[in-house]
């Protein structure tokens, strides 16, 4: 039976269909609730149950602990009403506009740009048009009905590319073929765009952006965009990866901050190589972070990459940096056996 959904603070209800998930019947109302992956693997939609009866679904472990199940949290990616239902969630501006579609896309160029990643650049049909906010995803629509995900590393504009990072994942079918499979001129299709990790405009607070290893590919968007509309809060990147070869765009990276006052690039290497003689910052990535910065409760912090550091990130910026949880934007990705990514992002 159709169920009665609350949304709280905001104070929105809408009617969720027997077959819906929470996320899904917000959506569909145009409410704008956080989410990524859409398979209960990132975490990103969770939110707290208030009242009410729900089905919480099959997830993984990682994204829902028990800890969070006993504490009344849900995943609304996979959660269903089995009662009318009040729920507690952040509500994101500026995706009510963004049309999903489905759409055929023409592969443009493959560049392998170093030993495991390649920039992916496809072609929208000449007469759709495809708006995007700058670190949203799409999802790849395979042959066998599974979906692959990857973020957009580039911005929207007219006749503009659509650029992906692909990382080659041992085991990963998709990625593989990339590499040593996919052709120029190849048709896809793609679903999209989807994900509420973009820049918040509504904000003049200086931004942190903190990448792993691809998760570069959505910031970049989100950077490029910011510059280019002459944002003038203070920005700066921190890029995580093992070692030299790892920061396949440090150059791009560089020049952002050689152009403009306001941005600054820091690498940070966590196993540098001997014949790297890497003069600059070592550790993990969210460590040089809490090094650099006492207070954070003036800040933005846009996360993406793996969900240890994701997690680790949000953990210690809100517990000993007084980050306010509701400015830390995140978009944590995991890989399966059979997939490039499993959740989206690069």
């Amino acid at each position: 039976m159709p169920a009665n959904v609350t949304i709280q603070p905001s104070g929105h209800t809408f009617v969720l269909q027997d077959h819906e998930t929470l996320l899904e019947g917000a959506l569909r109302e145009g409410y704008g609730l956080p989410y990524g992956c859409r398979s209960g693997a990132c975490g990103t939609c969770k939110g707290q149950l208030v009242s009410g009866r729900v089905d919480l679904g099959e997830y993984q472990a990682s994204a829902l602990t028990s800890e969070d199940v006993a504490a009344g949290k849900a995943l609304f990616c996979l959660t269903r009403a089995l009662s009318d239902v009040v729920v507690e969630a952040r509500m994101v501006v500026g995706v009510k506009d963004v049309v999903v579609r489905k759409l055929p896309v023409r592969v443009e160029a493959i560049d392998r740009i170093n030993h495991d990643v390649a920039v992916l650049r496809l072609k929208l049909p000449a007469t759709e048009k495809f708006n995007f906010l700058p670190g949203q995803y799409i999802d790849f629509l395979m042959p066998d009905g599974k979906r692959r995900s990857f973020s957009l590393a580039s911005v929207p504009g007219e006749n503009a590319m659509l650029e992906l990072h692909i990382r080659h994942y041992p085991g990963g079918n998709f990625s593989r073929y990339v590499f040593e499979e996919l052709k120029p001129r190849t048709i896809l299709r793609i679903e999209g765009p989807l994900g509420t990790f973009f820049l918040r405009e509504d904000s003049d607070k200086p931004i942190i952006f903190m990448a792993g290893a691809t998760g570069f590919a959505p910031i970049k968007g989100i950077i490029e965009q910011a510059l280019a509309q002459g944002v003038t809060r203070p920005m700066v990147l921190y890029w995580g990866a093992r070692t030299l070869r790892d920061l396949y765009m440090a150059e791009l990276a560089g020049s952002w901050q050689a152009a403009h006052s306001n941005f600054t690039f820091i690498p940070v290497l966590s196993e540098p190589l001997p014949e790297d003689h890497w003069p600059g910052r070592t550790g993990l990535v969210h460590e040089a972070i809490l090094a650099d910065f006492s207070d954070l409760s003036g800040y933005q912090v846009y996360a993406c990459g793996a969900p240890v550091m994701v997690d680790a990130g949000q953990r210690s910026f809100t517990q000993t940096r007084g980050l306010p949880i509701e400015e830390f934007y995140s978009d944590p990705f995991t890989v399966s056996v059979d997939a490039s990514k499993a959740a989206p992002v690069a």
